[in-house]
């Protein structure tokens, strides 16, 4: 069967695999490679973005064709202005600004004919991003990898999200492998955020010792120590996940991940698992 989805036709990709716009792992090669394979790569700002860094990375799109998403922090954002000016001039596919709760950038993006998304982590703030104009929301479960606010776990959340909203949900949080992207499409997602199976990937922004650290890693933990000690204001309930005993971030599907690969490789197993598993389910 064909793996894709309505959301995926209108947004100008062949499968619906987005990798997460990790800060520090998400950069210009990862998003370019992800969207050759047919996804849509994103590249991330995190906590010490800056509009020089990210005019960096997307020149290491090199012949890019508007197929590349971009994603910032919304408190970095406020601090540094700049970085929206920046995305918008790019004319990314999507924009995703996420942990804030002011939206004044969503209709400057959509003057900028920008589509946009936010992560949640529950029903009621899914339903305020949709309200606010939110183009599709990112259900993010508490088994994602960096920060996020852990409220529910993936599925609960994106069955809740999904039954409050009217706009595409993305599920993200936990999918490293074809199984949890099948689950989550059959469930109705419109594509899946992965972030912990491509921030290992050979062209990520990841050190080499810390995508060592991902490919041997199973347990994970969920901390603030790391931010305070960089001196990043982070909100008190946003800790970040990271392998346990590490600074490294990583979701809880870190597990499954025992080999190096190239994005390229990671989309087309997840997609060729999940068109697979579902097929075999409904029969087609």
């Amino acid at each position: 069967m064909r793996l894709s989805t309505p959301w995926c036709a209108e947004i100008g990709i062949r499968v619906p695999v987005v990798n997460a716009p990790m800060g520090g792992a998400a950069g210009g090669r990862l998003a370019t490679a992800v969207s050759r394979a047919g996804g849509l790569g994103m590249i991330g700002m995190g906590s010490a973005a800056t509009p020089a860094a990210l005019r960096g990375e997307l020149a290491e799109l090199g012949d890019r064709d508007g197929v590349f998403g971009i994603g910032l922090v919304h408190w970095v954002m406020a601090e540094r202005p700049e970085l929206l000016d920046v995305a918008l001039a790019a004319r990314p596919r999507l924009l995703s600004v996420s942990f804030g709760d002011e939206w004044s950038w969503v209709a400057r993006a959509h003057e900028a004919g920008v589509r946009v998304t936010t992560q949640v982590p529950d029903v009621e703030s899914a339903r305020r991003a949709a309200d606010a104009g939110a183009d599709v929301v990112v259900a993010r479960g508490a088994e994602g990898g960096g920060h996020g606010r852990p409220a529910m776990g993936t599925l609960a959340l994106l069955a809740g999200v999904l039954d409050a909203v009217e706009v595409p949900v993305l599920a993200a949080g936990g999918v490293t492998s074809a199984r949890a992207l099948a689950a989550v499409l059959a469930a109705g997602a419109s594509g899946a955020w992965v972030g912990t199976a491509f921030a290992a990937c050979t062209e990520s922004l990841t050190a080499g010792d810390a995508r060592a650290e991902l490919l041997a890693g199973t347990q994970t933990e969920l901390t603030s120590e790391h931010d305070i000690a960089a001196g990043y204001r982070w909100p008190a309930d946003i800790p970040e996940r990271v392998l346990r005993g590490s600074p490294v971030n990583a979701g809880e599907g870190v597990g499954l991940l025992r080999r190096q690969s190239g994005a390229a490789d990671v989309v087309a197993q997840l997609c060729e698992g999940a068109a697979e598993l579902l097929g075999r389910w409904t029969g087609s």
